[in-house]
């Protein structure tokens, strides 16, 4: 009996934490335990015999459920009672309590299945940046406290880091506009982007197909980078930014005083230069802005910043023809000479400004901005801009510098 045993052990020597370990029950029961005597005990067990509770009628048949199935939880054990009596009225709490006195009396711990995890290979430079926000409480000199929200990117091979802090929660345009400040730290994006599955990014993932919500779709497809989603907490996926994140609580905000938001970042980025990004990485035994040096090679350049906050809306994706146009609503319009490849399709996003008065034209692999046209006033119009015809005054010097070379004496061909 569990009330002998206590006793016993005490004798021996052991405290009342190692006494509950070894038996797996509560303090507080070790403690009232050790506070009866025996005939304190016998009186108190034989009333607490006599009480009848709501499910010992279905004790047996929980107990060896309990036994043949140890990581039950009481939810399950529920479910089960209600699927086999229908008739059953019983609380939540009631069960929950009942199967947690049951584990204790007969010894049964709900076995949990841990995940097992592996090393994961290092990614190549510029293959991926993985992202994910952080909230925490940040404290005011007078003692008042503020919410503070941030997000966080990593390149995964250099581990070089970037932050950007919010005093509210994040919206969509928030989330672009801290993207391109992060590529423009980075000097360009990666082929890869890996996310946990937040509201701002994605709507749903369903049998391997992903559905972003509209407005970052329209900024993925601008900036042609790929989305990967994971699970939340997922250390092979996105251990390293989850990382980040504790990183940025633990070291930059403890022991911080917060003033304003705009003091916060700049403390915030000198924080990167000075410690996150220059100190040797306990992995990777490197610093990471001398890897990112490198890495920066690889990193797809990105063209000048446009504002999806607040200028961009539809993005829809055009083939490049051989004439070096792409057709848009019935008309065509002009991208540079060299832009058309036989061998691969040339492949670019148009997206349309929200005042109705042009058509940004972006490759699909580079992000690099081929054009800005005015939108065309009828259908069938060829919009074409200077810049993407050919230089005939070039060509035809080109053309006769060729003729002067086929005389023998070229300085009298020249005159």
């Amino acid at each position: 009996m569990i009330y002998g045993t206590i006793h016993q052990l005490k004798s021996k020597g052991f405290n009342v934490s190692q006494i509950a370990t070894q038996l797996n029950v509560s303090r507080n029961r070790v403690y009232d335990y050790l506070s009866m005597d025996r005939t304190t005990f016998d009186q108190w067990d034989s009333k607490r015999q006599r009480k009848v509770r709501k499910l010992d009628p279905y004790r047996e048949e929980i107990l060896s459920w309990l036994q043949e199935y140890p990581t039950l939880k009481a939810s399950q054990v529920e479910d089960w009672l209600r699927e086999r009596y229908p008739n059953l009225q019983v609380g939540e709490s009631t069960v929950r309590l009942y199967v947690r006195d049951l584990r204790k009396e007969h010894g049964i711990r709900r076995m949990t299945k841990e995940r097992q995890y592996v090393a994961v290979q290092e990614l190549p430079p510029g293959q991926q940046i993985q992202v994910d926000f952080g909230m925490v409480t940040l404290s005011h000199e007078d003692g008042s406290e503020t919410r503070g929200r941030f997000i966080a990117f990593v390149l995964a091979h250099s581990r070089y880091k970037y932050v950007e802090w919010l005093d509210r929660p994040f919206k969509v345009a928030d989330m672009v506009r801290c993207h391109e400040n992060a590529f423009r730290f980075f000097g360009g994006r990666t082929r890869e982007l890996v996310y946990d599955q937040d509201a701002l990014v994605a709507v749903n993932e369903n049998k391997g197909d992903l559905l972003l919500t509209e407005s970052f779709q329209s900024y993925v497809s601008f900036r042609g980078f790929q989305v990967h989603l994971c699970r939340t907490r997922d250390p092979e996926s996105k251990g390293k930014v989850e990382r980040v994140v504790q990183y940025v609580k633990s070291n930059f905000v403890l022991g911080r005083s917060y003033h304003h938001l705009r003091e916060w970042n700049q403390r915030c980025l000198e924080w990167l230069e000075r410690t996150a990004n220059y100190k040797k990485h306990d992995t990777t035994k490197k610093r990471p802005s001398e890897v990112h040096s490198l890495e920066k090679l690889h990193l797809h350049p990105i063209s000048s910043p446009v504002s999806f906050e607040t200028n961009l809306v539809s993005s829809v994706s055009r083939t490049v023809h051989k004439d070096n146009t792409i057709r848009y609503k019935g008309s065509r319009y002009s991208v540079p000479v060299g832009t058309y490849r036989h061998e691969t399709p040339r492949i670019v996003y148009l997206h349309e400004r929200t005042s109705g008065d042009a058509l940004v034209i972006v490759d699909h692999e580079t992000g690099e901005v081929l054009g800005e046209h005015p939108l065309a006033s009828e259908r069938g119009t060829l919009v074409q801009s200077p810049h993407h015809q050919h230089d005939l005054v070039k060509r035809k010097n080109d053309q006769t510098e060729d003729v002067y070379t086929l005389y023998e004496n070229y300085s009298k061909a020249v005159v």
